[in-house]
């Protein structure tokens, strides 16, 4: 199958799933116990005011036609206004996902640069102590709650030891932001040549990137062990082995051959820590989609809940498209049958 065709393929499988994504969203908001015009409304309003804000909002009609004019609105990149602020949901959204791209990509890195060769290392010395010592520390970092890790961080490297800066924000409150060129601070400083605001931002992204690290390298060790470990036991790794080739061979086997599997997991964890990351967001106050996201939630800002999970679910349906191109790429047998 070529590369075209295995696209195609793919993206049509995908629009099933945005259909069903699209109306479970518009339906979930809509059967939760919060009435989304009595909170715009406010306590005070009167039932005729309640019932001039549902009109408004176009809430009065039924559930179907509902629907149907938030298909059209949403095929035509029109996710509605914040009932809160008034903005634009798309813009709010797109001005947002530099912000949380930059804590993911450096944050999930770091952890991949960690959990792949810890585990693949612990697989090569299977029950031995390092291997021991990495599931310890693996299934630790299953279990840190992910705000409480925050919270913590900022506890020990901001007000005990004073090495980090105080969690508000993407860059001190005294620093000037760089123009706007990508969205990243960092970046931004950089191009600029903005050293003041680079330094300042790169300080700032320290402890969040570092949380999304930890939580991010506990299930890739776990999952490159396993696959490793799968590799390992496979026939043409002990004639490989037999034959007398060295070790540092018989680890590039297993790692070529345990690379799209692992490459397909980190893929999957991505979408999973963009959830998990709105709560890091919120306690650093880093302003990225999680935080817009989490907020809404809490608040009650329905149009922005629809969007915000609309787009973690094209956000998803993207990076998995990915991770199927590269599996195709690193292994073409792998997309041959499919």
């Amino acid at each position: 199958m070529t590369l075209p065709a295995f696209l195609a393929r793919r993206l049509l499988f995908s629009i099933p799933l945005l259909v069903g994504v699209l109306f479970f969203t518009f339906a979930l908001v809509r059967i939760g116990g919060q009435d989304p015009v009595a909170l715009l409304a406010g306590p005070t309003a009167t039932v005729q005011e309640i019932e001039l804000v549902r009109r408004e909002l176009g809430l009065e009609q039924p559930l179907a036609t509902q629907f149907l004019i938030y298909t059209q609105k949403v095929v035509s990149f029109d996710l509605g206004r914040s009932w809160l602020s008034n903005k634009p949901v798309l813009a709010e959204l797109v001005d947002r996902v530099p912000v949380t791209f930059e804590l993911m990509f450096w944050g999930v890195l770091l952890g991949a640069a960690i959990g792949i060769p810890v585990g693949l290392r612990a697989a090569l010395r299977a029950d031995g102590p390092f291997d021991q010592a990495s599931r310890f520390l693996s299934l630790l970092g299953f279990s840190i709650p992910t705000y409480w890790l925050g919270l913590v961080m900022l506890f020990v490297f901001f007000f005990l030891l004073e090495w980090a800066p105080p969690g508000m924000g993407r860059i001190s409150l005294i620093v000037s932001p760089p123009p706007r060129i990508t969205g990243s601070y960092l970046v931004d400083g950089l191009l600029t040549a903005n050293w003041e605001a680079a330094h300042s931002a790169l300080s700032q992204l320290v402890l969040p990137v570092i949380c999304v690290a930890i939580v991010a390298s506990a299930p890739i060790i776990k999952q490159t062990r396993a696959m490793a470990l799968e590799v390992l036991g496979r026939d043409y790794v002990r004639l490989a082995r037999a034959a007398g080739l060295p070790e540092r061979a018989v680890r590039r086997i297993v790692w070529r051959n345990a690379l799209v599997p692992v490459a397909t997991f980190i893929g999957t964890e991505v979408t999973g820590l963009v959830g998990t990351a709105s709560l890091i967001e919120y306690v650093f106050a880093w302003g990225g989609i999680g935080q817009y996201g989490l907020h809404a939630i809490t608040s009650g800002d329905f149009a922005v809940v629809q969007g915000y999970v609309l787009f973690l679910a094209l956000f998803s349906v993207l990076v998995f498209l990915l991770v199927d191109v590269l599996g195709f790429l690193l292994e073409p047998r792998s997309g041959a049958s499919g």
